[in-house]
C-alpha cells in the first residue's frame, strides 16, 4: 500500500519545483525528502524524479501518480465535508489570505458579515501576495485565497486547485487635478499616447496589464517613473509627473489631488480576480459562506 506521506512529499516537489523547496515547506531535511521519494520509487518499481541540470525533473510515470494523488486529495477534503455535515452551520476556524487591496476591500467587510451571522466562526485573515497564497493554500495553511489572474496563474485544469470567477476590476486613468483630462467624464486610453507614464515596474503583473491595455489601442507608454504601491503611484501623478492606470479597488488618500477617469472602450481595461480553494473542499461550511459573501459583496466595491 502506497504511504500516503511519501505521495504529500512529491506534491511538494511537482507544486514547489524542487526536493529543497518542498522539504523546507513541509519541514523536512532535503536528504530526508529525497529518501521518502526514492522509497515510494521503489515501491512503486518506477522512476519518479530523473536528473535536469543542477535539479530534478519529474518523470512521466510521476505526473501520472499526481493526477491519482490530487483526485485522493480531492476526495480527502470532500470525505472531510460529509463527516462534518454538508449543511452545518459554519463553525470552527476559517482561515483566509488576500493581497492588499483585496484584503481591505473585499476580505475584512466578508470577516466582518461572518462574524456578525456565524458567532461560532472564528475568521483568520492573512495578508499575502497571490504566489505565496498559493503555496499557503497548497499546504492547508490556509483554506480561501483571493487573487489576481496572471500567466503564472494555475490553469483551470489544475487538478491541486478549485478557483472561480469573482470580479473583473476596471482600470481608471488617474491624472493630476489640474490635467488636461480631469474633467471629462470618461477618455479613450488613445487620448494618453503622448503623456508621460507612471508605470509599474516591468516583470509585476500591474505592468502587464499597462502595456496590454495600451498596446491594445496602438501605442507603448513612455514610462517616465516607476513605482508599484498605489499611493506611491498617485502621489507621482499629483505631482505631475505623468498619468497612471489604477485597479477602482484601489484605495487612494483622499487628501492627493488627483482624479479618476473612467475609460472608453469595449472592452474596457481590467484585471480578473478570482477565488481559489484547494480542489474538493469548497463546499465546505465555512468556505461556502464565505465565497457567496465574497460575491455578495465584490459587485459593489466595483460600481
Amino acid at each position: 500500500m502506497i504511504d500516503l506521506r511519501r505521495l504529500r512529499i512529491l506534491r511538494a516537489v511537482a507544486h514547489h519545483g524542487t526536493v529543497t523547496a518542498a522539504a523546507e515547506a513541509l519541514h523536512f531535511t532535503p536528504s530526508a525528502a529525497s529518501q521518502q521519494i526514492r522509497q515510494l520509487a521503489r515501491e512503486l518499481n518506477v522512476t519518479l524524479l530523473e536528473p535536469q541540470g543542477r535539479g530534478v525533473r519529474l518523470t512521466p510515470a510521476a505526473r501520472s501518480l499526481l493526477e491519482h494523488a490530487d483526485a485522493i486529495q480531492a476526495r480527502w477534503e470532500r470525505a472531510e465535508i460529509e463527516m462534518l455535515g454538508l449543511g452545518a452551520e459554519p463553525a470552527g476556524t476559517l482561515r483566509v489570505a488576500g493581497f492588499p487591496v483585496a484584503l481591505s476591500r473585499l476580505l475584512a467587510p466578508m470577516a466582518a458579515a461572518l462574524s456578525a451571522e456565524y458567532p461560532r466562526l472564528d475568521v483568520q485573515i492573512l495578508e499575502s501576495e497571490p504566489g505565496e497564497s498559493l503555496d499557503l493554500l497548497f499546504r492547508g495553511d490556509i483554506d480561501l485565497t483571493v487573487v489576481e489572474s496572471a500567466p503564472s496563474t494555475p490553469a483551470l485544469s489544475d487538478t491541486r486547485f478549485d478557483q472561480a470567477h469573482l470580479l473583473d476590476d476596471p482600470l481608471d486613468l488617474l491624472v493630476a487635478d489640474g490635467h488636461r483630462l480631469a474633467g471629462r467624464a470618461s477618455v479613450p486610453l488613445v487620448e494618453t499616447a503622448r503623456e508621460a507614464w507612471i508605470l509599474p515596474p516591468p516583470g509585476t503583473t500591474c505592468h502587464a496589464h499597462a502595456m496590454t491595455a495600451c498596446g491594445a489601442v496602438g501605442f507603448t507608454p513612455e514610462g517616465r517613473h516607476q513605482a508599484l504601491a498605489w499611493e506611491s503611484v498617485a502621489s507621482l501623478v499629483a505631482n505631475s509627473l505623468g498619468v497612471a492606470l489604477v485597479p477602482r479597488l484601489a484605495d487612494l488618500s483622499p487628501e492627493l489631488p488627483v482624479t479618476r477617469v473612467r475609460l472608453e472602450g469595449v472592452p474596457s481595461p481590467a484585471r480578473t480576480l478570482l477565488t481559489f480553494t484547494r480542489a474538493g473542499a469548497r463546499e465546505r461550511p465555512s468556505i461556502a459562506a464565505a465565497v457567496a459573501e465574497l460575491e455578495r459583496i465584490a459587485p459593489g466595491t466595483v460600481a
